[in-house]
């Protein structure tokens, strides 16, 4: 069912926060492209439709058991649309991280289409 894009930005976040990789799914279509922040090409990583992001979105939760994005501002331009966060969350070890980020988003019949990731990492 296609959503408000606030709402869907908001739906999305909260599903992430959640855990929810089925939550997430229901809120893209199903050739949705999601490139990382980091990977092998200027664009980070790129991975294509459901199945792709079924595997490539619980990668935050695994390395970040208790991953959260907080403190979110979405703003929406048309089809296009971006949100603002804080990710903060401790790896398995115990080591705390806090990353400043922005998702940038196209928007198809009330899903997203695409998700592109920018950050800043603290450190120190």
């Amino acid at each position: 069912m296609p959503h408000d894009t606030k709402t869907l930005l908001r739906d999305f976040a909260a599903a992430w926060n959640r855990h929810d990789i089925e939550g997430l799914l229901a809120l893209v279509t199903e050739d949705c492209v999601f490139e990382t922040a980091a990977g092998p090409t200027a664009q980070g990583s790129i991975f294509a439709g459901k199945a792709a992001l079924r595997a490539a979105f619980p990668a935050a939760w695994q390395t970040w058991p208790d991953a959260r994005w907080e403190d979110a501002v979405h703003v929406v331009a048309g089809s296009r649309a971006f949100s603002e966060w804080t990710f903060r969350g401790t790896d398995r070890a115990g080591s705390g991280v806090e990353v400043r980020g922005v998702d940038l988003f196209e928007i198809r019949d009330g899903l997203i289409a695409r998700k592109d990731t920018y950050r800043k990492v603290r450190t120190g």
